[in-house]
């Protein structure tokens, strides 16, 4: 049988296999005797059923009405004009040729993955030298989701505008600085070496834009529809992270709901666990806290869980909210780390891979994580100063 390209194998039982065994008997353990085992798997499943049905169809609802809000402004050349406006800005900002805007623009609407079409683009990797593209992968995650999230923080109330503005300002300066790094890092790497630029595919594909066939009416409504659908996947696509890791994460953050002679009980409902972030943060604050300003150690679980999928993080935001365990500071602090960061963890290597610069994967990450907590440390100064 043919093997495929890269198919990665290793011995059937290896050393890895015992150290996953024990670590998660070893974690199923402890939650085990803190709750009892029955009670544990009551609450796994509550939460998870809870956070389907409340969270994951309401950030399902938001992915397909904002991407029919992205496929009509793409549709009537609204994203041309913003990508004409920030071009300028993109060398004195991000170092990088107004080209880029594009990759923000794409990703922005999207999620971290939509720029890699337009690396492999010959029309537009033209512009870049092979130091510069080796950054489009940090540009493109600093604003992978950014509609997404604007979206389900503006749906959360009025009273979150000023947050997300700021959340949103804090996420580019913290992308500049992400983007900035990477191209030191990448320049040592490649100096100034150019793209290969023969067999261009494209030369307009900055001045021109798609459009789909019909009038007016049919282009509009078919417009909305491919939106919407391109919103249902991205809506089904963070389901798993949604009830995986906002379910693990809960567990680690909230302690029991019950009290019986003044005494915390577990009574296996939803959103019950053994609160061991919020001690971790606790040690942690005296250097967070100056940083990012939480109001509560619970807060810290949205940017640790934004590191892997900010899907999960929004999952988070409406209990935490309904706890009296964030406030519009607090939104505005992970919005930026969030929408910054977004998810990079589990995107970050296969994009690197995809784009064929799979050696410069552990820089990209290590510059990303600085640029991501320097969102946050811009949000918080900026709210605390602005807001």
């Amino acid at each position: 049988m043919e093997k495929t390209k890269n198919n990665l194998t290793k011995k059937a039982i290896s050393t890895e296999t015992f150290v996953f065994l024990g670590v998660v008997a070893l974690l199923l353990g402890y939650l085990g005797k803190v709750m009892g085992v029955g009670i544990m798997f009551s609450i796994m499943m509550k939460t998870g059923h809870d956070l389907l049905l409340n969270t994951a169809l309401f950030i399902m609802a938001v992915a397909v009405l904002a991407g029919a809000a992205a496929a009509l402004m793409s549709e009537f050349g609204v994203i041309a004009l913003v990508n004409k406006l920030l071009s300028p800005i993109m060398k004195p900002l991000f170092g990088l040729p107004g080209a880029a805007s594009l990759g923000a623009v794409t990703t922005y609407i999207s999620d971290n993955p939509a720029i890699l079409p337009l690396i492999e683009d010959k029309g537009f990797s033209k512009y870049f030298k092979k130091y510069q593209l080796a950054s489009l992968c940090n540009l493109g995650t600093v604003f992978g989701m950014g509609l997404i999230v604007t979206s389900y923080v503006l749906g959360l109330g009025i009273e979150f505008i000023p947050a997300i503005i700021i959340g949103n300002i804090g996420a580019v300066l913290g992308g500049v600085v992400s983007v900035r790094l990477m191209l030191r890092v990448a320049k040592k790497f490649y100096g100034n070496e150019e793209i290969n630029t023969d067999e261009l595919e494209d030369e307009h594909l900055l001045d021109m834009r798609p459009i789909r066939p019909g009038n007016t009416f049919e282009r509009t409504l078919g417009a909305m529809l491919e939106g919407g659908k391109n919103g249902v996947e991205l809506g089904l696509s963070v389901i798993p992270g949604i009830l995986i890791v906002c379910t693990a994460v809960m567990m680690l953050t909230f302690g029991p709901s019950g009290m019986e002679n003044g005494v915390a009980v577990y009574k296996g409902v939803a959103y019950e666990g053994v609160a061991i972030l919020p001690k971790l943060g606790d040690l942690l604050s005296p250097i967070i806290q100056p940083l990012f300003g939480f109001s509560s150690t619970e807060a810290l679980a949205l940017p640790i869980t934004s590191l892997g999928a900010v899907g999960a993080a929004m999952g988070m935001t409406k209990g935490l909210l309904e706890r009296g365990l964030m406030n519009a500071h607090d939104i505005a602090v992970w919005s930026a780390m969030g929408i910054c960061w977004a998810g990079f963890l589990s995107t970050h290597v296969g994009m690197m891979d995809s784009v064929g610069m799979s050696k410069l994967t552990t820089k990209a990450i290590i510059t990303h994580l600085i640029g991501g907590m320097a969102a946050g440390v811009f949000a918080n100064y900026l709210f605390i100063f602005f807001a």
